[in-house]
C-alpha cells in the first residue's frame, strides 16, 4: 500500500514536472511539499504519540525505503530527497532531545509545519566533522552563531537548520566539544536570502550552482551572531558536547534513505533505457534485439534488485537497532552501482542520452552526487567500514 500511494503521487505530480525543475534550477513547487505531508511522509519516523505514524516496528523503516524509492524514481531533488532532512532531524531528537522538545519538534516536523535543512559541512571540513569551526557562544537568554557553513541543502525553504556547533572553545576535544541546535529561520524563496534580528544577528544565504541535484538548491550560509533560544540546545545542558553522536544517529538512517534513493534513480533510468532501446531502430532493427543491449539490461536489472534488496535487509536490522555498519556499507555500494546503471542507461541511448531534452541525462547527473553527500564514498570506506572491520578482526 505504501508503494502504491507513493508511486501514484510521484507519477501524477512530480513527474510530470522534474524536467522543468531541473532545467531551469526551479524552487520545488509547494503543491509537491503540501501533498506529501498529507500523505504523512514527514512523518513517517515520528512515533504515533508525538502525531507521526512510526510504531517502533520493522514497518517503519521498511516504510521509509519503500516511500523513498518511489518518490526518487519520479525525482531525486524534487522527490525522495524531501524526506531526508526531517528524518536526519528526527533520529538526532529521538538519540538526545528531551521530552520538552520531542512534544515541541516532532508534531510540526510530522505534519510539515517544520521543513528542515542540515548545516553541518564547512568550507574547510566536510567529512572531518570532528574540525568544525562554526561557533555557538553562550549568551543571556540562548547562544549566538557564528561562522560560515556550505552544502546546506534546501536550506532558503527550509524554516528551521539542524546545525552542529562548536561549544567548547577548547578544539583539542575535537568532537567532544560539539553541540547540536535547531536553528529557527524565515523561509526563503530563490537562490539567496538574507535575514537580521532585532538584537543585530544576521544570516546570509547563497545558492551554490550545481551539475544536477537542482530543486533543492544547496547553500552556503554565513551566520553573524545570529541568536538561538536556549530550549533549542538539543538535549538541553545534557546535550553538551554530544551533539556529534546525535548528527551520527541522524546520519545513519540518511544513509539508508539514501541508498534507497539510488534505487529509485537506478529503476527510472533502466526504464527509460528499455523504453528507448524497443523504440529506436539501427541497422535495420530495434536496439533491443541486439544480445549487447540485453546483457546490459540484464545485469541493470540484476544490480537494481540486489540493492533494493540489501536495503531492505539493512532496514530490518536498523530495526532492531543494530546496523549502523551496514548502513555505512549499503550506503557506499549502492550509490556507486547507481552511478554504473545510470551511464549504461544513457549509453542506449547513444547520442540523445546526452541530449537535454531526455530524461536519462537527469538521472545520469543526479547519479553522480549520491556517492557524495550523506558520507563521502572513500571516507565510509576507510572512515567507518574499514575500521570498524579491523577493529572487529582484532
Amino acid at each position: 500500500m505504501v508503494a502504491d500511494t507513493f508511486r501514484r503521487f510521484a507519477e501524477d505530480k512530480i513527474a510530470p514536472r522534474a524536467e522543468h525543475i531541473h532545467r531551469q534550477d526551479t524552487d520545488i513547487p509547494e503543491d509537491i511539499i503540501d501533498g506529501l505531508a498529507e500523505l504523512g511522509c514527514f512523518g513517517l519516523s515520528v512515533p504515533e504519540e508525538y502525531g507521526g505514524f512510526a510504531t517502533g516496528s520493522e514497518s517503519d523503516y521498511m516504510g521509509m525505503v519503500i516511500a523513498t524509492e518511489e518518490l526518487s524514481r519520479a525525482s531525486l531533488g524534487a522527490g525522495g530527497s524531501l524526506i531526508t532532512r526531517p528524518e536526519i532531524l528526527t533520529r538526532a531528537l529521538e538519540r538526545g532531545g528531551t521530552e520538552e522538545q520531542k512534544r515541541e519538534w516532532f508534531p510540526k516536523i510530522a505534519t510539515g509545519e517544520t521543513m528542515v535543512a542540515v548545516a553541518v559541512t564547512e568550507p574547510d571540513y566536510g567529512s572531518d566533522v570532528a574540525n568544525l569551526k562554526v561557533t555557538a557562544t553562550s549568551v543571556d537568554g540562548g547562544w549566538v552563531i557564528n561562522g560560515v557553513k556550505t552544502w546546506c541543502t534546501f536550506a532558503g525553504r527550509a524554516n528551521v537548520l539542524m546545525l552542529l556547533a562548536r561549544t567548547d572553545p577548547d578544539r583539542s576535544k575535537t568532537h567532544r566539544g560539539l553541540s547540536l541546535f535547531i536553528v529557527p529561520k524565515p523561509q526563503a524563496e530563490g537562490h539567496s536570502f538574507e535575514f537580521s534580528q532585532d538584537k543585530g544577528g544576521a544570516m546570509e544565504g547563497r545558492a551554490i550552482p550545481t551539475l544536477g541535484y537542482r530543486g533543492m538548491h544547496s547553500f552556503e550560509i554565513a551566520f553573524d551572531n545570529w541568536f538561538v533560544p536556549e530550549q533549542n540546545l538539543i538535549g538541553g545542558e545534557d546535550g553538551l558536547g554530544k551533539g556529534f553522536y546525535m548528527q551520527m544517529a541522524g546520519f545513519e538512517n540518511g544513509r539508508l534513505q539514501t541508498a534507497a534513493r539510488a534505487v529509485g534513480v537506478m529503476r527510472a533510468a533502466y526504464e527509460e533505457a528499455l523504453a528507448y532501446a524497443q523504440d529506436r531502430s539501427v541497422f535495420g532493427q530495434p536496439v533491443i534485439q541486439y544480445q549487447l543491449t540485453q546483457a546490459k539490461l540484464g545485469r541493470m536489472a540484476a544490480i537494481i534488485q540486489g540493492s533494493r534488496q540489501y536495503s531492505y535487509s539493512v532496514a530490518q536490522m536498523m530495526a532492531k537497532g543494530e546496523g549502523g555498519l551496514e548502513a555505512s556499507m549499503v550506503k557506499a555500494y549502492v550509490c556507486k552501482a547507481a552511478e554504473w546503471v545510470t551511464r549504461e542507461a544513457l549509453q542506449i541511448h547513444g547520442g540523445f542520452g546526452f541530449a537535454e531534452e531526455y530524461t536519462v541525462s537527469r538521472l545520469f547527473v543526479d547519479a553522480r552526487v549520491l556517492s557524495i553527500f550523506e558520507g563521502a564514498d572513500e571516507t565510509l570506506c576507510l572512515k567507518l567500514i574499514a575500521r570498524r572491520l579491523l577493529a572487529d578482526a582484532q
